[in-house]
């Protein structure tokens, strides 16, 4: 049996995060064989399906293109995975937004359990996947015929990709439009930012509560735009308002693992570190020398961050 890989895309483009779901989908094949075929389901969406016929290990690409699918609300692309559910062994997507909206529908009208945020994979029918904020790991067995599966990105290496005159896979049209009365698209607003996406940033410092102030944020400024870094912040500068919900970083925020996190004035409260321990290298600069940062952190500089963060700055 094949295994399907829901893509993930935005504004146009495929999202480099369906590139790590692929590599997931790769170990699955390793361990029992099969196919990868990839679904993009979405309104004029051919530039991001030949994308994703272009990724590594992709046999096939199948292409939704219908309005009713348009903003990839659950209930439509539900309906669809449904009827596409019998040519496979495993459905995956990524654990974002999307994913988790998505795949649970899926797993209710199959009548099967979902696997959700996995690590890594242990058998075709055997992950492992956090729990309890990463404080242990879970190793899960499935017995239903159809595995549905969201995949933590940042702990798979993407697949890599060939050029647009090395060949990809097939793109092949699906007919299948469903007719979706229970939800319609009502509006959205998208942050906009001159950095770059946080979850996917190779570098990314981030502040806490011990910036003091939203107006103290402006201190990672420098060093951002410098390293060419996206700027996040712990629950609790955003439960304090210190800066908005979308650059929290952690269990119930965004989880990053890029090659250089730097932590300001973050003490590294379990949720936190559930969302960023699996960063390459971690940098903490901190004033109390027994924050819990410092036990996961590479390089700890306890200090007055007010002082070492123009500091390093004008090092830079």
């Amino acid at each position: 049996m094949s295994i399907l890989v829901l893509a993930e895309y935005h504004d146009g483009e495929l999202g480099s995060a369906t590139a790590h779901v692929v590599a997931a989908a790769q170990h699955i094949v390793e361990e029992s064989g099969g196919d990868i075929e990839v679904l993009v389901a979405g309104e004029n969406v051919g530039a991001i399906a030949e994308a994703a016929a272009r990724l590594d290990g992709v046999s096939k690409v199948r292409v939704a293109d219908a309005a009713v699918y348009a903003h990839q609300l659950a209930e439509p692309l539900g309906e669809l995975l449904v009827a596409l559910a019998d040519d496979y062994s495993h459905v995956l997507a990524v654990a974002s937004t999307t994913g988790k909206n998505v795949l649970p529908r899926l797993a209710a009208l199959k009548d099967v359990a979902q696997i959700s945020e996995i690590i890594a994979v242990e058998g075709a029918d055997t992950f492992k996947r956090p729990i309890y904020a990463g404080n242990a790991i879970a190793t899960v067995q499935s017995a239903d015929a159809l595995k549905v599966i969201t995949v933590r990105a940042t702990a798979f290496d993407a697949v890599g990709g060939s050029s647009q005159d090395q060949g990809s896979a097939p793109v092949e049209a699906i007919d299948t439009v469903v007719d979706n009365a229970l939800s319609s698209f009502v509006g959205e607003q998208l942050a906009e930012s001159d950095r770059p996406e946080l979850g996917a940033a190779k570098v990314v410092i981030s502040g806490g509560r011990g910036m003091g102030s939203g107006e103290n944020f402006a201190l990672l400024d420098g060093i951002a735009d410098k390293l060419g870094a996206a700027i996040g912040a712990s629950r609790a500068a955003v439960d304090a308002g210190f800066v908005p919900n979308d650059m929290q970083v952690g269990q119930t925020g965004k989880i990053v693992a890029p090659e250089l996190y730097i932590a300001v004035g973050i003490s590294g409260a379990i949720q936190h570190l559930a969302g960023m321990k699996d960063s390459k290298v971690i940098v903490a600069i901190n004033k109390d020398e027994e924050a819990p940062i410092f036990q996961v952190a590479d390089y700890g500089l306890v200090g007055d961050l007010f002082e070492a963060v123009p500091e390093l700055e004008g090092k830079l």
